[in-house]
């Protein structure tokens, strides 16, 4: 078993070609992760939330990372790190398409983002800047 760095090319692949991962940020001063839906451009990973502790959190820091993995088995396995500034998006079109692109790859909404679907002006589109990309695998 030897687990080693992937290179850039492949960390940013396994990045574009998922579509769900676990967001990280600092909360009330405690590490704070949970799963989220995105899409990523190659530049950037787009999310999506209603209000509540991370949409606090990452305002308040203004940093976070986004962590996802592909599993075959315990043996064979990648993970990357994205790590960059919280941005919230404020153009309408560029909201439109990020929604758009996240729903398209989850064939089944959860409660809440069915509620974000309905036009409710609560959702909040956010991305992170891609600054840092960092990935390690097992024998893929």
């Amino acid at each position: 078993m030897v687990i080693g760095q992937l290179p850039a090319a492949e960390a940013k692949d396994l990045l574009c070609a998922g579509n769900l991962g676990r967001l990280g940020c600092v909360a009330d001063g405690d590490p704070y992760v949970v799963p989220v839906n995105y899409f990523c451009d190659g530049e950037s990973v787009y999310m999506h939330s209603l209000p509540g502790k991370k949409i606090n959190a990452l305002r308040t820091h203004g940093r976070g990372c986004l962590q996802v993995d592909e599993i075959r088995d315990s043996y064979h396995w990648r993970s990357v790190l994205a790590t960059g500034p919280y941005e919230e998006v404020h153009d309408e079109q560029l909201r439109e398409r990020v929604l758009a692109e996240v729903f398209k790859h989850v064939p089944h909404l959860t409660p809440v983002e069915s509620k974000m679907t309905r036009g409710t002006t609560e959702t909040i589109v956010f991305r992170l800047r891609i600054e840092q990309l960092t990935g390690v695998g097992e024998n893929w």
